[in-house]
Protein backbone atom coordinates (compact mmCIF):
# COMPACT_ATOMS: atom_id res chain seq x y z
CA UNK A 1 0.00 0.00 0.00
CA UNK A 2 1.63 3.36 -0.67
CA UNK A 3 1.88 6.16 1.79
CA UNK A 4 -0.46 9.27 0.39
CA UNK A 5 2.18 11.60 -0.78
CA UNK A 6 -1.00 14.45 -1.52
CA UNK A 7 -1.42 15.42 2.32
CA UNK A 8 0.26 18.08 4.41
CA UNK A 9 3.11 15.71 5.53
CA UNK A 10 4.84 15.54 2.96
CA UNK A 11 7.10 12.06 2.97
CA UNK A 12 10.76 12.50 1.94
CA UNK A 13 11.99 8.77 3.36
CA UNK A 14 9.65 5.88 3.88
CA UNK A 15 9.11 2.12 4.57
CA UNK A 16 5.80 0.96 3.18
CA UNK A 17 5.75 -2.19 5.01
CA UNK A 18 5.55 -1.52 8.26
CA UNK A 19 2.89 -3.90 9.36
CA UNK A 20 5.04 -6.72 8.32
CA UNK A 21 7.50 -5.31 11.41
CA UNK A 22 5.06 -3.89 13.67
CA UNK A 23 5.51 -5.98 16.99
CA UNK A 24 3.35 -7.77 18.49
CA UNK A 25 0.72 -6.78 15.40
CA UNK A 26 3.16 -8.06 12.81
CA UNK A 27 0.96 -8.94 9.62
CA UNK A 28 -2.43 -7.52 11.19
CA UNK A 29 -1.80 -4.22 11.84
CA UNK A 30 -3.18 -1.17 10.82
CA UNK A 31 0.18 0.64 10.55
CA UNK A 32 1.03 0.61 7.38
CA UNK A 33 3.77 2.55 7.04
CA UNK A 34 6.40 5.03 8.52
CA UNK A 35 7.70 8.53 6.85
CA UNK A 36 10.11 10.56 7.69
CA UNK A 37 9.37 14.18 5.70
CA UNK A 38 8.35 17.59 5.93
CA UNK A 39 5.99 18.66 8.68
CA UNK A 40 2.21 19.35 7.99
CA UNK A 41 2.52 22.22 10.34
CA UNK A 42 5.38 23.93 8.67
CA UNK A 43 4.96 27.75 8.35
CA UNK A 44 5.92 29.70 5.08
CA UNK A 45 9.94 30.02 5.76
CA UNK A 46 9.95 27.74 8.44
CA UNK A 47 10.45 23.71 7.53
CA UNK A 48 10.63 21.17 10.16
CA UNK A 49 11.01 17.50 9.69
CA UNK A 50 8.82 14.42 11.37
CA UNK A 51 7.80 11.35 11.47
CA UNK A 52 5.09 10.02 11.30
CA UNK A 53 2.87 6.69 11.70
CA UNK A 54 0.81 5.61 8.52
CA UNK A 55 -2.57 3.96 9.76
CA UNK A 56 -4.74 2.53 7.47
CA UNK A 57 -8.28 1.29 7.97
CA UNK A 58 -8.37 -1.24 5.47
CA UNK A 59 -10.75 1.16 3.30
CA UNK A 60 -9.21 4.78 4.00
CA UNK A 61 -6.35 6.36 5.54
CA UNK A 62 -7.45 6.88 9.36
CA UNK A 63 -7.08 10.07 10.94
CA UNK A 64 -5.32 8.76 14.07
CA UNK A 65 -2.27 8.67 11.78
CA UNK A 66 0.38 10.14 14.05
CA UNK A 67 2.81 12.94 13.11
CA UNK A 68 5.75 13.58 15.70
CA UNK A 69 8.75 16.40 15.78
CA UNK A 70 11.49 13.97 15.07
CA UNK A 71 13.44 15.22 18.09
CA UNK A 72 10.26 14.08 19.77
CA UNK A 73 10.79 10.15 18.40
CA UNK A 74 14.50 10.10 20.05
CA UNK A 75 12.82 11.52 23.22
CA UNK A 76 10.78 8.46 23.39
CA UNK A 77 13.53 6.31 22.39
CA UNK A 78 15.51 7.73 25.57
CA UNK A 79 12.03 7.46 27.55
CA UNK A 80 12.25 3.38 26.66
CA UNK A 81 15.71 2.68 27.40
CA UNK A 82 15.27 4.84 30.88
CA UNK A 83 12.16 2.74 31.43
CA UNK A 84 14.32 -0.41 30.36
CA UNK A 85 16.85 0.56 32.63
CA UNK A 86 15.01 1.24 35.76
CA UNK A 87 12.95 -1.86 35.57
CA UNK A 88 15.91 -4.43 35.63
CA UNK A 89 16.11 -3.29 39.18
CA UNK A 90 12.91 -2.11 40.20
CA UNK A 91 12.37 -5.83 42.16
CA UNK A 92 14.43 -3.94 44.97
CA UNK A 93 11.22 -2.23 45.96
CA UNK A 94 7.91 -2.71 47.25
CA UNK A 95 5.48 -2.24 44.28
CA UNK A 96 8.18 -2.10 42.07
CA UNK A 97 8.93 1.83 42.75
CA UNK A 98 9.92 4.23 45.69
CA UNK A 99 6.58 6.02 46.61
CA UNK A 100 8.85 8.59 48.44
CA UNK A 101 11.10 9.27 45.46
CA UNK A 102 9.00 8.22 42.15
CA UNK A 103 11.80 9.90 40.12
CA UNK A 104 13.51 7.37 37.66
CA UNK A 105 16.23 9.45 36.40
CA UNK A 106 17.08 12.97 35.08
CA UNK A 107 18.53 12.94 31.41
CA UNK A 108 20.58 16.38 30.11
CA UNK A 109 19.15 17.70 27.12
CA UNK A 110 19.93 21.12 25.38
CA UNK A 111 20.88 22.96 29.10
CA UNK A 112 18.50 21.46 30.66
CA UNK A 113 17.15 18.08 31.54
CA UNK A 114 14.19 15.21 30.88
CA UNK A 115 12.92 14.25 33.65
CA UNK A 116 11.39 10.35 34.24
CA UNK A 117 9.18 9.47 36.75
CA UNK A 118 6.15 7.04 37.97
CA UNK A 119 2.91 9.01 37.56
CA UNK A 120 1.92 9.32 41.13
CA UNK A 121 -0.97 11.08 40.02
CA UNK A 122 -2.44 7.45 38.34
CA UNK A 123 -4.84 6.22 41.00
CA UNK A 124 -4.58 2.48 39.52
CA UNK A 125 -0.62 3.29 39.47
CA UNK A 126 0.56 -0.23 41.82
CA UNK A 127 -1.47 -2.44 39.18
CA UNK A 128 -0.23 -0.87 36.11
CA UNK A 129 3.05 -0.94 36.79
CA UNK A 130 2.49 -4.65 37.35
CA UNK A 131 0.98 -4.41 33.76
CA UNK A 132 3.68 -2.76 32.41
CA UNK A 133 6.14 -4.45 33.85
CA UNK A 134 4.62 -7.65 32.16
CA UNK A 135 4.23 -6.34 28.74
CA UNK A 136 7.80 -5.00 28.81
CA UNK A 137 8.91 -8.65 30.04
CA UNK A 138 6.27 -10.04 26.77
CA UNK A 139 7.65 -7.84 24.40
CA UNK A 140 11.44 -7.88 25.50
CA UNK A 141 12.57 -9.80 22.29
CA UNK A 142 11.02 -7.39 20.06
CA UNK A 143 12.47 -4.38 22.00
CA UNK A 144 16.05 -6.04 22.72
CA UNK A 145 15.81 -6.96 18.46
CA UNK A 146 14.97 -3.22 17.70
CA UNK A 147 17.44 -1.79 20.68
CA UNK A 148 20.76 -3.44 19.61
CA UNK A 149 19.72 -2.50 15.54
CA UNK A 150 19.78 1.29 17.19
CA UNK A 151 22.63 0.45 19.20
CA UNK A 152 24.79 -0.44 15.86
CA UNK A 153 23.55 2.19 13.57
CA UNK A 154 24.34 5.22 16.82
CA UNK A 155 27.97 3.21 16.73
CA UNK A 156 28.08 3.17 13.08
CA UNK A 157 27.42 6.79 12.71
CA UNK A 158 29.99 7.57 15.77
CA UNK A 159 27.66 7.83 18.60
Amino acid sequence: MKIPANLKHKPVIISENYENIDGRYAYNSDAKGLSLGLAQWNDRGKVDISAKVWRHTGEKWSRQSEELPIHRVLDLAILICESKLYFREAYRYENFYDKQNPSIARVGLQGDAMTVEFCTENAMLEEDIKLFMNTLSQDDELIGERLKVLSAKLKEMGY
